[in-house]
């Protein structure tokens, strides 16, 4: 019997530009949504841009440089 392979789903990766919502955001981070809003709230994270009424993402490029600031302090 042959067996049958799932197709594996490739990593998520951030854009180089655009906005990324929080449902993709925290698949790269390691922290939940409601820990994405407080951090965004409180300052330790970017703050987001609500592009309309009822959506809300923030700017891959300011998640890039958070990543990058983060990463550079914990070594």
């Amino acid at each position: 019997m042959a067996t049958q392979s799932t197709p594996k789903t490739p990593p998520a990766t951030l854009p180089e530009s655009g906005y990324i919502r929080v449902n993709e955001l925290i698949k790269l981070i390691p922290f939940s949504a409601s820990t994405v809003w407080r951090k965004a709230k409180s300052g330790s994270f970017p703050k987001p841009i609500k592009l309309s009424e009822q959506i809300t993402a923030w700017r891959c490029e300011d998640v890039r440089a958070w990543m990058e600031n983060t990463e550079a302090a914990s070594k």
